[in-house]
């Protein structure tokens, strides 16, 4: 639907005019397994690398007293408010990361005080299921939140709801609803977390203690943000799956433009006739097309391909001027032979009007070794052209007609000395002496060599 509104995620049926079912970018959507590189990229913005600059450095030089713990305090909260941020903006569609002031300003700070209540709530259910079925059901139920965790996660970013972020159902149909992907997504997250504390413990045994925990900190800053960002990813990703849908939104002007072009809608009309078999709509639409835009090549070529398809050689005559001028623009010596036999079969006898595009058509014809086809279309050129300055070449094409494809030699000495003869003033007068000599040697009709020296 290359005309819909997705903004107001709003199309009609082109068959039925009934609303049809948004399913935004989730068909175009690149597998997450596929842009992990992307997802490395992520904190490495500007925004992103400024947030957490500021909420790792700015603890390391506020002093330890209570205005400096509260200004930690604050950063941190901020830099979570942040990371909760980025995956309702990537589900949303946006590939590029938040704004600085995301972090900084507005409301969503609650999301952390929320994120502490689903961890309280899910540390009572493993007590609770340990109370109530012992060891092994508390085994099951710590491994069902651990497996759980990242779902958890992602509804509680989408959905701000406590209770829909620990609903056992909830976050089960959301991972059966995901499939397999969430399993591979988890090992991701697995090595990432891996990798995350082995960097952070390097930095801790290598460097001095003020430069290991400021880069210890960027370090967990950066590998969470990747963390949250490819969480976001699998619900766009998965959006249809999910229930939702949203659409890439940093190219918005591309997909205006899209929607403003209605080339791609009558594009995707044509093609929905011809697979109806709607042949009869499809030849209109192209020939309403082409009052309007006359010239169109593409249009042309679309109507000549419906035309000979369908064997309506009364409709092929009618366009020929237009379809040969095309062919020969393209060079097409089989379609100009097919086009000129099957309109010799409503029209034996049948010779072009214009003495340019017979030149044209017949140099197509013999360059794809149609010779007397190319010589049908020049037949009595003097007579029906006698004052075009067309005849020249027209009659330089049948000498070598004859004389490179039918090896009829004499009469294509006797093309060139007429074209000698009647020609005088025409700039190919001077080369047919060349060709006469070709002719007499019985050599292949090539016209004089190019010389490239330079007269003093």
């Amino acid at each position: 639907m290359p005309d819909a509104d997705t903004r107001k995620q709003h199309a009609l049926c082109p068959h039925c005019s009934r609303a049809m079912r948004y399913l935004g970018a989730a068909t175009e959507a690149v597998p997450f397994w596929n842009r992990i590189g992307a997802f490395f990229r992520y904190p490495f913005h500007t925004d992103p690398l400024m947030v957490i600059a500021i909420c790792t450095l700015v603890p390391l030089v506020v002093s330890g007293n209570l205005i400096g713990l509260i200004i930690t305090l604050v950063l941190a909260l901020a830099l979570l408010k942040y990371t909760y941020a980025v995956i309702s903006h990537t589900a949303e569609g946006h590939m590029k990361p938040p704004p600085v002031a995301v972090a900084f300003t507005g409301s969503g700070f609650d999301i952390v005080i929320l994120q502490l209540l689903v961890f309280a709530l899910m540390g009572g259910m493993v007590a609770a299921a340990a109370m109530v079925g012992g060891p092994l059901l508390m085994f099951l139920a710590v491994a069902f939140v651990i497996l759980a965790l990242p779902a958890s996660i992602m509804v509680l970013a989408m959905e701000r709801s406590v209770m829909a972020a620990v609903n056992p159902m909830n976050l089960a149909v959301l991972i059966s609803r995901i499939g397999t992907p969430y399993f591979l997504l988890y090992g991701y997250l697995i090595l990432l977390t891996l990798a995350s504390g082995a960097a952070q413990d390097f930095a801790l045994t290598h460097f001095a203690p003020g430069v290991a925990r400021t880069l210890a900190g960027f370090l967990n800053s950066t590998f969470t943000l990747i963390l949250f960002h490819m969480l976001g990813y699998l619900l766009f990703q998965y959006q249809e799956e999910l229930g939702f849908a949203s659409d890439l939104q940093d190219d918005e002007n591309a997909g205006e433009m899209q929607n403003r072009d209605r080339t791609h809608r009558f594009d995707a009309d044509i093609d929905m006739n011809l697979k109806d078999g709607n042949y009869d709509r499809v030849q209109s639409m192209l020939k309403e097309a082409l009052k309007r835009d006359s010239q169109n090549a593409f249009r042309l070529g679309q109507l000549h391909q419906l035309l000979t398809a369908r064997n309506d050689i009364p409709e092929l005559y009618r366009y020929h001027p237009r379809l040969l001028n095309m062919l020969a623009e393209r060079n097409d010596g089989e379609g100009i032979a097919a086009l000129l036999a099957a309109i010799e079969t409503v029209e034996p006898g049948f010779r072009l009007e214009d003495p340019e595009l017979s030149v044209r058509c017949a140099r197509c014809l013999y360059q794809r070794g149609h010779f007397k086809p190319a010589l049908k279309l020049l037949q009595d050129f003097h007579k029906r052209f006698p004052d075009s300055e067309e005849l020249a070449p027209a009659y330089l094409l049948v000498a070598q007609a004859l004389a490179n494809g039918l090896g009829q030699w004499e009469k294509a000495s006797a093309f060139l000395n007429f074209v000698k003869k009647r020609c005088l003033n025409h700039p190919l007068h001077e080369q047919v002496d060349v060709y006469l000599q070709q002719v007499e040697n019985r050599e292949p009709l090539k016209g004089p060599k190019a010389s490239f020296a330079v007269q003093e």
